[in-house]
């Protein structure tokens, strides 16, 4: 953290100004926004879509066994469920040399996409952006370091590289150094306090229109309504001196309201900081463990529905920066965020099967659909069994020379007939 400002500093010459009142004893009822709802529910899958897709193209491959694909990754459901319900994005296939086991490659629409996302995170000034998003991650934190494993959590909703350690820190040897954490194994550390980036966005925003005290921006969805005791606590509150995330606060007592405004202003940031505006719970606590603050990101969340939303869509809990949305929609649109709506339509797409494939160099190998009160069910035969009955110039889809195409019964179980 960073030197002092002035604000910080009248606090600590008078602790009485630390507002040592605690939050105003009410309950704040939950109220379902089902547009915030929406926008996370849009995204189901997608980061575990994405992170298999990348891992797959991390191989030299280009493919991976379906029955590793659980050692990688953690998904919702089954490997081969996960991998068929998105035709799309991932095919199954099998090779043709004994012993093989069934594998999983990206489509050729993915690959595509693939490609163009890699132009844009390779770009200088993609980059760049990563970097100083990661920089302000660690200037946050007391020490300006982090575990590796708490920005792994991080990483994909910071906008960083599936691979940071290797494509993105070697960039920036000026920002970054990798150290050993005691106890929590290698970490990440800023090499020099970066003064140019030590402002939040609530700061620069003050200095745009030049209001003081700095307020939280607060909306909140229809039918709901704060108890007057609440609105007056909200009010006074909101006039409390704003100490920046980028300080350390920590001298500020756990329990007062000042502390519980620095609180917030360090969730706020950290949301901001990330390319969706959102994040889950569990990566928010995850950093206040390592942090120090306990559950006070929980109760700030709670206390706060004006400015942070809790989604439980998708099978988890999920903490949303409110006025970064119009409705389900994000006001401003990262560019990274823009190539995961593309992802979004492409798992979102449906895909008609050709009942048949064949492969036009003559060769032997032929897949067989068809689909029989809601099975799926696959044969391998041969060329000449089926030639007379084949037009082999409607095919649209080419199989590669060593693969057919196989797809996965409903059931879980691979079938050759």
């Amino acid at each position: 953290m960073g030197q002092t400002t002035s604000s910080t500093a009248i606090l600590r010459r008078h602790p009485l100004q630390q507002h040592l009142r605690s939050f105003v004893d009410a309950r704040i009822k939950w109220v379902r926004d089902p547009y915030l709802d929406n926008a996370v529910e849009k995204e189901k899958n997608l980061k575990q879509l994405i992170s298999l897709k990348n891992i797959i193209l991390s191989h030299h491959s280009k493919t991976l066994p379906v029955a590793a694909v659980s050692g990688h990754l953690k998904l919702p459901t089954t490997a081969s469920k996960f991998i068929d319900k998105y035709p799309s994005v991932f095919n199954h296939f099998l090779s043709l040399k004994p012993l093989s086991h069934p594998q999983v490659r990206v489509t050729k629409q993915a690959l595509s996409l693939h490609k163009l996302e890699t132009l844009i995170c390779n770009s200088a000034k993609q980059k760049l952006d990563s970097a100083e998003r990661l920089v302000k991650l660690l200037m946050l934190t007391k020490r300006n370091k982090l575990p590796l494993f708490v920005i792994d959590k991080l990483k994909f909703d910071l906008g960083l590289p599936f691979n940071y350690v290797l494509d993105l820190l070697p960039d920036f040897p000026d920002y970054f150094q990798i150290v050993s954490m005691e106890n929590f194994g290698f970490g990440l550390e800023l090499v020099s306090w970066r003064k140019d980036l030590a402002f939040s966005v609530m700061e620069l925003r003050m200095r745009e229109k030049g209001r003081i005290p700095i307020r939280f921006s607060m909306n909140f969805p229809r039918g709901f309504d704060l108890q007057k005791k609440v609105r007056d606590w909200v009010a006074e509150w909101q006039n409390l001196p704003y100490i920046s995330p980028y300080e350390d606060a920590s001298y500020l007592g756990p329990n007062t309201d000042q502390a519980e405004k620095w609180t917030v202003a360090v969730l706020h940031e950290l949301l901001h900081l990330c390319v969706s505006k959102k994040t889950e719970i569990d990566n928010v606590c995850c950093l206040g463990d390592y942090l120090g603050f306990g559950n006070r990101f929980k109760k700030a969340v709670m206390h706060h529905p004006g400015i942070f939303y809790m989604s439980n869509k998708i099978r988890t809990q999920t903490v949303v920066l409110r006025e970064a949305y119009r409705k389900a929609a994000l006001i401003d649109v990262h560019p990274l965020m823009e190539m995961r709506y593309r992802y979004i339509d492409l798992m979102n797409k449906r895909v008609k099967r050709n009942p048949l494939q064949v492969r036009p160099d003559g060769r032997k190998n032929l897949s067989v659909f068809s689909a029989r009160e809601g099975k799926e069910n696959y044969s391998i035969i041969r060329e000449q069994d089926v030639e007379s009955k084949l037009d082999c110039s409607s095919v649209s889809e080419v199989v590669e020379p060593n693969v057919i195409e196989l797809k996965l019964e409903r059931r879980g179980n691979w079938r050759m007939l």
